[in-house]
């Protein structure tokens, strides 16, 4: 028997396997849909002060443009 969560945005119950569950410490997050995530992630990020996150922010958005980068040179050298 499939566990069952409730989102915690706007109550909707789903199905394990489905949306999208957190683990986060000994916190457990649970959205229904990605647009919820995004609504939590949202206030999260407007509730934490800048000074506080800004450096996690930047070294996240150096790797993703790090691994753009090197999947952009694999595509370019196989043709």
């Amino acid at each position: 028997m499939k566990r069952k969560y409730k989102c915690i945005i706007c109550g909707r119950v789903f199905p394990e396997g489905q949306g999208i569950v957190i683990n986060y410490g000994k916190t457990l997050l649970t959205f229904h849909s990605s647009r919820c995530a995004a609504k939590f992630l949202k206030q999260l990020l407007e509730r934490i002060p800048p000074e506080e996150i800004e450096k996690y922010i930047k070294r996240l958005v150096e790797e993703d443009l790090e691994r753009l980068k090197s999947l952009e040179e694999l595509k370019r050298k196989k043709i």
